[in-house]
């Protein structure tokens, strides 16, 4: 749906109540909303929180601007919900990525520009990230008795996580690797359960209850505003 140039993707569930939510990092706006509500409703709902949904995405589209980067001494970055301060120093050889008490020291070829800095930083991470989920999908796997056929990682403006029935694939935002370890287990758990449950109903809350009893608190934890955005 679109309203005032807005898009509004609306999802339909056996829930009693409209819930409205505008998700980061770009400010994607989604109402889910009971399955008999019509669409008339839904468009007068959307309208009356037009002025709300719009001061949402600029706190978004300000946050994305502030977080420009240069890759220099000074600059913060976040990995696994924990903040460091970018140290960086210059190289002749090899460039390095080390995570030394609450600093991140980057060594980089004086000559390197921002954006060689920028793709290196993006690398390392990376591997952060399928580090992680080379270590914790395994766990779940056993645990949920529920296995994906393969993963990948990418760069996603508007989910977390997705699980595609056709392929059996999982995909990972690579944003995850700044968010607290405990989302990217909440991610696998929740897309693991898509391997059976393919909507949000009954049967799929009560799997990620099962499984991981705290998951509401982490999913909040998960979309609240992060203070840089750098992959």
């Amino acid at each position: 749906m679109k309203l005032q140039e807005i898009e509004i993707e609306i999802v339909k569930k056996q829930i009693k109540h409209l819930h409205l939510s505008v998700l980061p990092p770009n400010g994607m706006v989604r109402i889910s909303v009971p399955s008999s509500f019509s669409d008339e409703s839904i468009q007068l709902f959307a309208a009356s929180k037009i002025s709300w949904i719009r001061v949402q995405q600029k706190k978004f589209a300000e946050q994305l601007r502030h977080t420009k980067r240069e890759f220099i001494s000074g600059e913060t970055i976040y990995i696994w919900g924990k903040q460091y301060y970018l140290e960086v120093q210059h190289c002749k050889k090899n460039n390095s990525f080390v995570l030394s008490g609450k600093k991140v020291v980057l060594t980089v070829h004086k000559e390197c520009s921002v954006e060689q800095r920028e793709n290196y930083v993006r690398k390392v991470l990376r591997k952060f990230l399928k580090d992680e989920i080379n270590r914790l999908l395994p766990i779940w796997e056993e645990k949920t008795g529920l296995q994906c056929n393969k993963w990948i990682t990418k760069y996603m403006k508007t989910r977390w996580g997705t699980y595609s029935k056709t392929t059996g694939r999982i995909s990972f935002n690579l944003q995850l690797v700044h968010k607290p370890i405990e989302c990217l287990e909440y991610i696998i758990v929740h897309e693991l359960g898509h391997t059976i449950h393919h909507k949000h109903g009954k049967a799929f809350i009560s799997y990620m209850d099962t499984y991981l009893p705290y998951w509401r608190e982490t999913k909040n934890k998960l979309n609240a505003l992060t203070l840089d955005y750098i992959i």
